[in-house]
């Protein structure tokens, strides 16, 4: 796509980072929902956010603060094309603050946009520094297993973060998601702060065990194995008390046919993962009943994992 066109419409997906044993290293993409972003080109020498829909005012318009323009300043820089004047417009398409990756899907969706404008002038690696960059200003750390699968779709191991080394998994053709979403809040700047700085080796080994096996399951598709692998004993212990009757929630999911079940990135949305899409729904519904009986709406959403990432639209 050449200079001359004008305007792009780009979504880009919802993501659950950690997938209970892969602290800061897991993480995968969900076809529902996602965010999606207008950019074009204007005769004005900076970037502007014109308006940011769906958020219910909660996101700053300054385009220096909100995530998708921050980032979009930086590819300009980066290209050296600082004088480029870049219109913004931000659809957000799910909840702010859920643990679903919603500041990756913004960044993601700005980075390919004005990415494609510029005829993929930068590489996906390149493209992911500068979302994490755009992570560090929304959250305060610049993660990478948001924007990660955000930017490529499926599943992704964060090998390393100094340097970056992000390996795309295989995808289980039988895996759904459900993702349940309940209307209370968990800021990730404070779901980090109760997260012990040491852990006893032992404690280690078991969470390598698991790590390894969820992948190897993934490849094998041996969905017992991803089950048996979705165990977490150093960040949920801890996190899950945020979250009203979590390990009620995690036993009505296994006694409903999930595959595994936990807190998606920091929470407070959480999710299951099955075999086909009836039991997924049996799982959302169960779920949702849950949080209904304890007075706390939620949203929910059934998805394959998104093996493509942004797209135009």
């Amino acid at each position: 796509m050449s200079n001359d066109s004008k305007s792009i419409k780009v979504f880009a997906p919802a993501t659950v980072a950690n997938v209970v044993c892969g602290f800061d290293v897991l993480g995968f993409a969900v076809n529902t929902p996602g965010d999606e972003v207008i950019a074009r080109f204007t005769d004005k020498k900076n970037v502007t956010l014109k308006a940011i829909h769906g958020d219910e005012g909660v996101l700053p318009l300054d385009p220096e603060k909100n995530t998708v323009s921050a980032v979009v300043i930086n590819y300009l820089k980066r290209i050296g094309e600082e004088n480029r004047g870049v219109e913004i417009e931000l659809f957000k398409k799910m909840p702010v603050g859920s643990g679903m990756g919603s500041s990756a899907a913004s960044t993601v969706a700005g980075l390919f946009a004005i990415n494609t404008l510029y005829e993929n002038r930068l590489d996906y690696k390149d493209l992911l520094l500068l979302a994490m960059e755009g992570e560090r200003l929304a959250c305060g750390q610049g993660h990478a297993d948001n924007v990660s699968p955000a930017m490529l779709g499926g599943f992704v191991l964060i090998r390393s973060h100094h340097p970056l080394d992000v390996i795309k998994l295989s995808v289980p053709k039988q895996l759904v998601c459900s993702l349940i979403h309940p209307h209370i809040e968990v800021q990730t700047r404070e779901a980090r702060k109760i997260i012990r700085k040491q852990i006893p080796l032992k404690d280690a080994v078991v969470q390598w065990g698991n790590i390894a096996g969820f992948i190897s399951g993934l490849y094998r598709e041996d969905y017992d194995l991803i089950g048996r692998s979705m165990q977490d004993i150093i960040i949920e212990p801890v996190r899950s008390i945020l979250i009203p009757d979590f390990y009620s929630l995690k036993q009505k999911a296994l006694d409903s046919g999930a595959i595994g079940f936990g807190i998606s990135g920091s929470g407070p949305a959480v999710f299951a993962l099955s075999r086909d899409e009836q039991t997924a729904k049996k799982i959302t519904k169960v779920i949702q009943q849950h949080f209904q009986s304890q007075d706390i709406d939620s949203d929910s959403y059934v998805s394959l994992i998104n093996e493509e990432g942004p797209k135009v639209i």
